[in-house]
């Protein structure tokens, strides 16, 4: 049979360098499909940006850690009785605001108050009306769980004048005291952490080059303020190109999310990689829209979440289902230290300064888990109230 034959050195030669072209090639398109042989390994080849590159792979290795030990309050005033917490939510559609709103019940059963949460539906007019109930009711305590706090300014007031003291959680751009609104604290990692974060491990990832979609909520100022720092963080790579900026309010993103991900996918096609939305919720709407046009749920594109990990974006992560990756908000976390927080302003005593630190989630990492519980906050709350 002639594949038995001896072939001459001249033909040897040709079918070693045949071989050669064919093994660079499987590389190069390998890379253009954004393939990596584990989570965490960028494409093979130079990078598009070496001293940005560098850098984003020391903080997203920093990020990614997960036995870090407690560093919050250790100390703080005993457990006050017989207050009632009134938390005013943005929408409860929003999984960082339902996820707060339950870590704060938690904590609350834990500290012997009671707790109630007014649904604003996501609506300028719902949020008001939510408010003004909220002020109404007299309660001990306010929380402004995910909107400006200047969308309610004569409630705020309301609140100021019967000395209600009130804590936001995401409500301002940074975490601590506010002055203008007046608000006790306002929990939340700092923003330009998670923004950094999340571009970071695009830029990581990517080894540098990447076509990135990015979605936000420009009704919302956090979140507008965060979309335009992970634009900054995006520029400091110029292998990374940033190929739209999608506005999609979120109580609209069950809606509006599917049509602008089939818009997209048609525009930019295969130059599309990495996707960065300011807010996981976005990905489940996205799911059907990648799912239809033939899109591997393990990407390209890959999904990274800017807020707020909650269980579904876990489950997508850990699943390989259209996310890759999030930035999670401790929720459980933030709604224990907003308990603590009240507990301080009822005691007199200022604010504990706390800001969680930020972390990167992953299938590598998260051990198949559906939230982010840092460890040891429990215990030191319930040391510092004495229960």
């Amino acid at each position: 049979m002639q594949c038995n034959r001896k072939a001459t050195p001249g033909v040897f030669r040709a079918r070693l360098a045949s071989a050669a072209l064919l093994a660079a090639a499987t590389v190069l398109a390998g890379c253009e499909r954004g393939s990596s042989t584990g989570e965490g390994e960028s494409a093979t080849g130079p990078s598009g940006c070496p001293t940005a590159h560098a850098r984003a792979q020391a903080a997203v290795r920093q990020a990614e850690k997960t036995d870090a030990p407690w560093d919050g309050p250790t100390s703080g005033p005993a457990a006050v009785s017989g207050r009632t917490i009134v938390y005013v939510a943005q929408t409860m559609t929003n999984p960082g605001v339902a996820g707060t709103a339950k870590g704060v019940r938690e904590a609350a059963r834990v500290i012997g108050w009671n707790v109630r949460v007014i649904d604003g539906g996501g609506t300028p007019a719902g949020i008001q009306a939510a408010m003004s109930a909220a002020v109404a009711l007299k309660p001990s305590g306010i929380v402004i769980g995910g909107f400006d706090p200047d969308s309610t300014s004569q409630q705020v007031a309301r609140a100021n004048t019967a000395r209600i003291p009130l804590i936001g959680w995401h409500a301002v751009a940074s975490p601590g005291p506010s002055q203008r609104p007046k608000l006790f604290t306002n929990v939340t990692t700092r923003v330009e952490d998670v923004a950094g974060i999340s571009a970071q491990w695009v830029i990581s990832r990517s080894n540098g080059r990447a076509g990135v979609v990015l979605i936000t909520d420009a009704s919302i100022p956090f979140a507008r303020n965060k979309s335009d720092l992970i634009r900054k963080e995006l520029a400091t790579c110029s292998g990374v190109k940033l190929l739209a900026q999608e506005n999609i309010p979120i109580p609209d993103a069950s809606s509006r999310t599917p049509r602008e991900i089939s818009s997209l996918l048609s525009r930019f096609q295969s130059d599309w990689t990495y996707s960065i939305a300011i807010n996981d919720l976005y990905f489940a709407d996205a799911a059907p829209a990648f799912r239809a046009a033939g899109r591997k749920g393990s990407g390209p594109p890959f999904n990274i979440g800017a807020g707020d990990g909650d269980p579904s974006a876990f489950q997508r992560i850990n699943s390989e289902q259209y996310q890759a990756a999030t930035v999670p908000e401790p929720l459980s976390l933030q709604g224990w230290q907003i308990v603590d927080e009240f507990n301080r302003a009822f005691t007199g005593r200022p604010a504990s300064g706390y800001v969680a630190p930020v972390h990167l989630t992953t299938a590598a990492n998260s051990a198949g888990a559906t939230t982010w519980d840092p460890p040891g906050f429990r215990e030191a709350y319930r040391k510092i109230w004495g229960k």
